[in-house]
This record gives structure tokens, C-alpha cells and sequence, in this order.
């Protein structure tokens, strides 16, 4: 016992010495302290202080605050990492990482390995020599490049009484993807506040490494958000754009009729302002790009669920008459479900081997009917007879035979002599449709519904034409189907068309099936019936390009034996030729998105969320990528890049330029209907006719939600 009071007698003095050290109060003798001689309790000391006291509880505070900064950094760098994978694989977002990273306040430092994963662009100190970097930071001012004195620099010392406390030296990674070091020494009971501890103030560290703090640092931190640290990312708002206002704009739409003119609009926009630019009419806004390398960019951030602009007439439509919504309005996990069960039916090549014959089949007898018209009332002698007509009307139901043999499996009979007034009223529903869309687009459509607008009133009687058509149909079809699988005996069972497909599998309830067909049905007549016409006109009023077409044609087909199948696999210039058409007439001008996560185009930062149009028309046309953009050549698709057109060869110059019918999982889900079907009626047209035009002159078009010629085109049809 007497040597533990020893021990204690002589760690007494030291204890002292040490407690006056790091409290600054002058060591003092204390009575009444105990037998052993003890010192008061330090915070007794610092009540009676109460400057004293006032440093105390701030050095705890700091202590505290840089726990909390560590855990939070900790906390972050495995939410940065669970957020990247995340990202990688496409997963959800969780919630608790986010929260993570935002109590970091977007600050996080990062380990050199970590940063690396996470940014694998970022360069290290062995990545190379760069001079840009080198001349970052760089004063003009300093003694180096004007030969003056070096003036001394002022140090950062604690003050009486005050410890200095230093972060150890971290790697930070800035939002222009740099690596960065530097160490933040904060002076304990100076006020001066931690990294991303303290709201009030905040620490920056600038290109030229200096530290800043309060306004200074707000202020550097946005400016380098806008331009990033190699000075060339701009802010969103610095995006060239059309007007501000958008009201202002929609009435300048309505008064100088730029509705029917769309796509000249955007042609026009991007020579004034360049290649990216905002337009806000009315209640839509949008960025506008039109270069394939912004359109990649755009398609990589699409996500699991790419999401494209939702036609809200159509939504709002199926909201006041309780219809089901088909593929085509659905957005997220729902779209995916239901779009994965169609892709089996309209998108596969076992699906599109089986309805081939179908479309084969229909266009075999539009040819047929052609050439009994052209004997009838053409002109010239026995066997050069040619008759010059507008084949809209013709191509029109064309289509709608074709999209109805497809889809419900059956004939409808519009080839023949009277066809049924049903069907023509169809066509005019789906005409109408489309034409009062577009206005439509830029306008509240509950407020029109509710006062009963005439425009609303017209658009959503189309479309109740539309549906009450498809329903009678998909009746039949119902109908059909059920007296075939009451004979079905086993062996040999008909392709019964999409509709029978769907309904045999039962995947899909009656009501979604039936809101998609009757979306295939409105949406696989005008978009296939008008592309046919430009088709026609170019291949009239380009005769070289259509006997070099023909010619393939004739070897593929005779080698082929009467299979359509391989004579279309042996023609690779049919497809040209829809491709070239599509390029030039663009049946949709715009592809939409919304990219899922901050990219960055032409050097403008684009936040999420926002929607980013790829202008079609403009794109097609242009000189920056495609050699003569306005000739009329099929074979530039099947060549290497650096003879068809710009870039200088390579897959990332020949990608994202012909996009009609969209790109990725979110494409037009009738596209191989409507491929195969354009390409079988060229090429029974080509078998057997020979096409001119009496104008070789440009077609002039109008927007009406798809692109038309303004005038159909008179085409001189010539038996061979």
C-alpha cells in the first residue's frame, strides 16, 4: 500500500505540469483538495475561467467534429464504391448510400485505388507529361516570369495557447475527374472550420492549390462546376437556345406556322446556334443535338428503362376513356415486362420467318393489281404500256392490309374493286390522329379536355375510331382462334398472326393486348405507306441507282427459287435503299431521351432528367456526316466508312446515323414489320416495273407528328 502512495506522490508534479500544458491555466496550489494533495477537476478550473472555458469545450467540439468527418469519410468511400457497382450493373439506387455521399457534401476524398476504379480516366503521376496541366495554377505575377523580388509569404501560426492539429495528406478527385493532393491544417480554437464539417463556411481547393475559404470558395467551387478543371464544361444555362420564354415561342409557332415546318426549324436552328441548343415551347423543354458522337453519349446513359417523351394527348386519351396503355406510353419496370413478351412475337427472327410469307404474299397481289390497272388504263404499245399515277391511295391501303394479314392473320380485301368503307374510315382516323398530335404536345391537355376544345375534341375522336376498328377486329380474331383450336388436330396448326400468337401464350392480359395491337395498327400505316412514296420518287428520279437495285434483285431472286426470305438476304441493296429514304425523309424527326445520370455534350453540362433530342432531319443532311448528303445512294451504307461518308473510317464514325426506327431496347417494336414489308413490295415493283418521274425537283415536306410530302409525287409506272 505505501508503495502505491509513493507512485502517486511522484506522478503528482508531472500530472500538473502536463494538465497547465494543455489547459493553460497557471499551475496553482489548491486547498482543501484531499489527504493525497489532488488538483481540482480540470472543468472546475474552467468554470471559474470562463474564457478559459470557452477553449476547452471548442477543443472538444473539434475533436468530436473530426471523428464525425472520419466516419463520414469512411461511410462515403464505401457508399462511393457500392454506388459505382451499382451504376456498372444497372441496379437501383440505395438510398442509404446516397445519404452517405450527401453528408459529405460531395467532397470526398478518396483513396488513390479507389479513385482510379471509380474513375478510370483519371491520370496519375505516371500517366504521362501533360503541358496543359503543367501550365495550370501558374501565376504571371510570380518572380520566375517577371524577374521581381520574392516577397515572403505569411504563415499560418496558432495562436497563445492553441494547438495545431493537421490533416494528413489525402488524394482528391474533383468533378472534372483530376486528381488532386493536398493537406488542410485547421487551428484548433481559431473557428476555423474542417472540410465538410461546418455549413457556415466551407474549405476549396483551387487549380493552383490554394485554400480558400467562405465566399471565395463558394465562388470557385461553381465556377469550376461550369467550366471544369480544364476550362472547357459549361453550365447548363450557357447552352444556346431558341428564347427563353416559353410561351413567347409557342405563339411565334403558331403564328409563322412552324408546326407543319419542324424539322426545317431544327435544320435552321442548328446553323445559327451549332450543334446543340435548348427550345422551350410551352410547356416542353429540350436539348437538341444532331453529331452521332453526342447521340452515343446520349444512348450510353439511357439506362435499364430508357425513357423517351411521353405523347400526353395519347396518355390522356386512354386516361378518359379507361384504356389500357400499350408499350408505346409505359416508362420503367412495367414497359420492360410487357416489352420483352412482344419482342418474342414482332422483333425475333423466328417471328419474323413466320409472318414473311404473310407480307410476301400481300405484296405479290398489290403488284398484281398494279399491272392489271396499268393494262387497263395505261398508255403505249402492247407490252410498253406505262401508266403515270399518285400511288398514295394505293400504298395507303397497301399498308393496312399488310399490317392486319400480320397482326390478326386474316385478309381484309382492300384490293379489290370496292374496298370497304370500314377501312377507309380507318385511315382517315389515323390521318387525323396524327395531324392534331403535334400542337397538342405543347398545351396542357386536361385543361382542353375540360373546356372541350375543338382540337381535343377532334384528336380524341380519332382515336376512338381507331379503337372501336381494332376491337371488332381482335373480335374476329377471338372468335377465329377459338373455332381453330376446337379443329386443331394436331398437326400442321397456321400461323394465326400476332394476335393468336398472344393470346395462345397468355401472358398478356386481353386488355393489354389488345391496347398494343391496336398501337401496331395506328402506328404501322402512315409510317410505312409514306416512306414507300419518297422510296418510289428517289429510285423514279434516279434511274441509274434503280436498274443497279434491279439487277441485284433479279440475281438474288432467281437464285433464291421463289423464297422471299433468301432473295431479300441475297439483295443487300433493297435495304440500302429503305435506309437511304429513311435517312433523307425521316418518318419521326426526333429520338428522345432521358439520360439516367449528368453527361456532358459539345462541352455543356446536361443534368439528369433532362430530355435530349436527337434531331433526325437535320442529321441526315448534314455535311459533317455524310458525303453529299443530298444524293440519292443506297450502296453508302454497305461500304467502309471512309468512302460513304465522314468520320475517317471506323465503328465509332459508322455508328448512330441511321436511326429512323430508334436504337436499343426502346426502338420502334414494329420495326421488322415494317422493314420486311417495304423492302418485299420494292422489290416485286422493281421485278416488274420500270419507275420515272416527270420532275426531278426536291419534294417539299410537312410535319404532322411524322414527316409528309407536301404534295404526293406523280410516279410513271412502265411494265417490263
Amino acid at each position: 500500500m505505501e508503495s502505491v502512495v509513493k507512485v502517486k506522490k511522484s506522478l503528482r508534479r508531472p500530472i500538473r505540469k502536463l494538465t497547465s500544458c494543455v489547459s493553460g491555466v497557471k499551475e496553482r496550489k489548491v486547498r482543501g483538495c484531499g489527504r493525497l494533495g489532488k488538483t481540482p477537476p480540470i472543468h472546475a478550473a474552467y468554470n471559474k475561467e470562463p474564457s478559459v472555458s470557452r477553449w476547452y469545450w471548442a477543443d472538444l467540439e473539434k475533436e468530436r467534429q473530426l471523428r464525425e468527418a472520419g466516419n463520414a469519410q469512411k461511410n462515403a468511400e464505401r457508399a462511393a464504391m457500392r454506388a459505382h457497382f451499382r451504376r456498372k450493373y444497372q441496379l437501383s439506387k440505395n438510398p442509404k448510400d446516397t445519404n452517405h455521399l450527401n453528408s459529405a457534401r460531395g467532397k470526398v476524398s478518396l483513396p488513390h485505388q479507389l479513385a482510379k476504379l471509380i474513375h478510370p480516366e483519371t491520370k496519375s503521376k505516371g500517366d504521362g507529361f501533360n503541358l496543359l496541366s503543367a501550365f495550370q495554377g501558374l501565376s504571371f505575377g510570380t518572380p520566375a516570369l517577371t524577374g521581381r523580388k520574392r516577397t515572403k509569404r505569411p504563415t499560418l501560426t496558432p495562436a497563445r495557447g492553441e494547438t495545431c492539429k493537421t490533416i494528413p495528406q489525402r488524394h482528391f478527385v474533383d468533378r472534372g475527374g483530376t486528381m488532386r493532393s493536398t493537406s488542410i491544417h485547421s487551428m484548433c480554437g481559431s473557428g476555423a472550420p474542417l472540410l465538410g464539417v461546418t455549413p457556415q463556411r466551407a474549405l476549396c481547393v483551387s487549380a493552383a492549390g490554394t485554400v480558400l475559404g467562405g465566399k471565395e470558395a463558394a465562388k470557385e467551387s461553381t465556377g469550376a462546376k461550369k467550366r471544369g478543371v480544364d476550362g472547357r464544361v459549361r453550365g447548363f444555362e450557357e447552352i444556346p437556345h431558341t428564347g427563353r420564354s416559353g410561351w413567347v415561342n409557342l405563339v411565334k409557332f403558331w403564328r409563322e406556322d412552324r408546326f407543319r415546318l419542324l424539322h426545317k426549324h431544327m435544320e435552321r436552328s442548328f446553323n445559327t446556334l451549332g450543334p446543340i441548343y435548348r427550345e422551350h415551347l410551352g410547356t416542353l423543354s429540350s436539348v437538341n443535338i444532331m453529331l452521332p458522337s453526342d447521340i452515343s453519349e446520349l444512348f450510353r446513359s439511357e439506362g435499364l428503362h430508357p425513357r423517351r417523351m411521353t405523347l400526353q394527348p395519347w396518355a390522356m386519351h386512354r386516361e378518359t376513356r379507361q384504356h389500357s396503355k400499350g408499350v408505346f406510353l409505359k416508362n420503367g419496370e412495367e414497359w420492360r415486362a410487357d416489352r420483352l413478351l412482344l419482342n418474342k412475337e414482332v422483333m425475333m427472327s423466328a417471328s419474323v420467318k413466320r409472318f414473311l410469307p404473310l407480307l410476301d404474299e400481300v405484296a405479290g397481289d398489290f403488284c398484281g393489281m398494279l399491272q392489271a390497272r396499268v393494262e387497263k388504263e395505261g398508255r403505249g404499245g402492247e407490252g410498253r404500256r406505262k401508266l403515270t399515277i399518285d400511288p398514295s391511295p394505293d400504298l395507303f391501303r397497301f399498308a393496312l392490309e399488310a399490317s392486319c394479314h400480320v397482326l390478326y392473320g386474316e385478309r381484309i380485301g382492300l384490293f379489290s374493286s370496292s374496298p370497304s368503307v370500314e377501312s377507309q374510315k380507318f385511315i382517315w382516323a389515323v390521318e387525323r390522329m396524327l395531324g392534331t398530335t403535334p400542337p397538342l404536345l405543347y398545351l396542357p391537355p386536361r385543361l382542353l379536355h375540360r373546356i372541350g376544345a375543338p382540337l381535343w375534341t377532334q384528336h380524341a375522336t380519332a382515336w376512338d375510331h381507331i379503337f372501336s376498328h381494332a376491337e371488332a377486329r381482335i373480335q374476329k380474331g377471338h372468335q377465329r382462334l377459338s373455332t381453330s383450336q376446337r379443329r386443331e388436330n394436331g398437326s400442321g396448326v397456321q400461323y394465326s398472326g400476332v394476335l393468336g400468337q398472344l393470346m395462345e401464350k397468355g401472358q398478356l392480359s386481353l386488355d393489354l393486348i389488345k391496347a398494343n395491337i391496336t398501337e401496331l395498327m395506328a402506328g404501322g400505316v402512315d409510317t410505312t405507306a409514306v416512306p414507300l412514296q419518297f422510296a418510289l420518287f428517289e429510285l423514279g428520279r434516279n434511274p441509274e441507282v434503280q436498274e443497279k437495285v434491279r439487277q441485284q434483285v433479279k440475281v438474288s431472286w432467281a437464285q433464291a427459287g421463289g423464297d422471299p426470305q433468301k432473295a431479300l438476304q441475297g439483295a443487300p441493296l433493297l435495304k440500302g435503299v429503305v435506309k437511304e429514304t429513311l435517312r433523307l425523309y425521316p418518318v419521326g424527326i426526333t429520338v428522345q431521351r432521358y439520360p439516367i445520370r449528368d453527361i456532358v455534350l459539345q462541352n455543356y453540362h446536361i443534368p439528369a432528367g433532362t430530355m435530349v433530342q436527337a434531331c433526325l432531319y437535320p442529321l441526315g443532311r448534314s455535311a459533317e456526316v455524310f458525303d453529299q448528303p443530298h444524293r440519292f445512294d443506297p450502296g453508302r451504307w454497305g461500304r467502309v466508312e471512309g468512302e460513304g461518308g465522314r468520320g475517317g473510317g471506323g465503328k465509332e464514325a459508322t455508328g448512330f446515323r441511321s436511326l429512323a426506327f430508334g436504337f436499343g431496347a426502346r426502338q420502334c417494336v414494329g420495326r421488322r414489320i415494317a422493314e420486311t414489308e417495304m423492302q418485299l413490295l420494292l422489290m416485286h415493283i422493281l421485278l416488274s416495273f420500270r419507275l420515272s418521274v416527270s420532275s426531278s425537283e426536291d419534294i417539299s415536306t410537312t410535319y404532322t407528328l411524322i414527316l409528309l410530302p407536301e404534295t404526293p409525287p406523280r410516279i410513271t409506272f412502265m411494265k417490263l
